[in-house]
């Protein structure tokens, strides 16, 4: 007998509901939060059991946790709530979703595969977070004096005091202070890009989609650490909208009674609404740097793009096809285990 179990989890408490095949209510239980707990908790459940959970700073320890002692678990995006909500209303639901197979965003979780290497590229990606707003902090006091013709040298400890000096005394404590944050932000970026390039040496995957123009060292190893394998996307397609470059359209009224009585589909009834948003960010950003990066040499991609331009394509979406290409480069070459070769790019010509 199957059953479907769904799990509100918090740091303290867990509510954890039990549904059978019909929908019927069986079992409702709040327990603390700890994988031995909830391990007996399942296995006094009898039957197959799927468990659904959102997803939330939780959600991979529990897959973790739980994932050996079920038959499945799934993580979903919570929905927006309306109107009455309770941790046994959300568990509830989320045993009625698994039970239904309902529509939604269901989030891959992968358990210990590339775990070195994601989290490497998790420190990685903190690191340069942290460093672009200590510099941002220490950018924006200057500024706020009106000091001009700010460049990267403001960032350098060995130019640092003449810039210091153009402060009045009063604020220069302060941008000492705001300074060793930038210093120490810096090293600690240095420190996780060496640590994120040493686990991506041990990793082939990473290897061979550095051979994808405009991927290197850090950005192969963050397109494998946060999509684990290529398999997830059945076409090149989702992943496109998976990296944020997929182009939403709208379209209204698109058919028109023609002059002989049929339904004929109007022309440019469809307007592009710009990119999804529901996307992954980094690797957007990973794939919109690459396009930038080969524009600069000399390669297919970069002739592609002269070709746009030169045909009236604005450079913006000009470089959002180079994007997708290189996507679509890596999506392919990661399915196949091949690395890029040049002679077996296909030169696309310009509508």
């Amino acid at each position: 007998m199957d059953r479907y179990i769904g799990i509100d989890a918090h740091s303290e408490s867990c509510t954890v509901a039990v549904m059978g095949p019909s929908g019927k209510r069986i079992r409702q239980q709040v327990v603390d939060t700890q994988a031995a707990v909830l391990i007996n908790l399942l296995k006094g459940v009898a039957g197959d059991k799927y468990v659904c959970i959102e997803e939330g700073q939780l959600a991979e320890w529990l897959v973790e946790a739980l994932g050996p002692h079920v038959k499945e678990i799934v993580v979903v995006q919570p929905p927006e709530h309306s109107g009455r909500k309770s941790d046994l209303d959300d568990a509830w639901a989320l045993a009625e979703r698994i039970r239904v197979r309902a529509d939604g965003t269901y989030v891959f979780k992968p358990t210990t595969q590339y775990r070195a290497l994601r989290e490497a590229v998790r420190a990685h990606i903190t690191a340069v977070k942290e460093q672009t707003r200590a510099k941002n902090r220490f950018r924006s006091l200057l500024r706020s004096r009106g000091i001009p013709k700010l460049d990267a040298s403001i960032y350098e400890p060995e130019s640092r005091l003449q810039w210091l000096a153009k402060l009045p005394p009063a604020y220069r404590r302060r941008a000492e202070w705001l300074a060793q944050q930038v210093d120490s932000t810096t090293a600690a970026q240095a420190l996780t890009e060496k640590w994120l390039v040493e686990e991506g040496q041990k990793v082939s995957e990473v290897q061979r989609l550095k051979t994808v123009p405009g991927l290197g060292d850090v950005r192969a190893a963050q397109i494998v650490a946060l999509i684990v394998t290529p398999h997830r996307f059945r076409t090149t397609r989702q992943f496109w909208s998976y990296c944020g470059l997929g182009i939403v359209t709208r379209a209204s009224n698109e058919w028109k009674r023609a002059s002989d009585g049929r339904w004929q589909h109007v022309q440019g009834s469809v307007q592009m609404r710009g990119l999804n948003l529901n996307r992954q960010p980094i690797l957007k950003a990973v794939f919109k740097g690459a396009a930038i990066s080969v524009l600069g040499k000399d390669n297919p991609f970069r002739e592609h793009f002269q070709r746009l331009i030169a045909n009236g394509t604005a450079p913006h979406l000009a470089r959002l096809t180079i994007a997708r290409r290189i996507a679509a480069a890596t999506l392919t070459i990661w399915k196949n285990k091949e690395d890029y070769e040049l002679s077996k790019h296909h030169s696309t010509k310009a509508a």
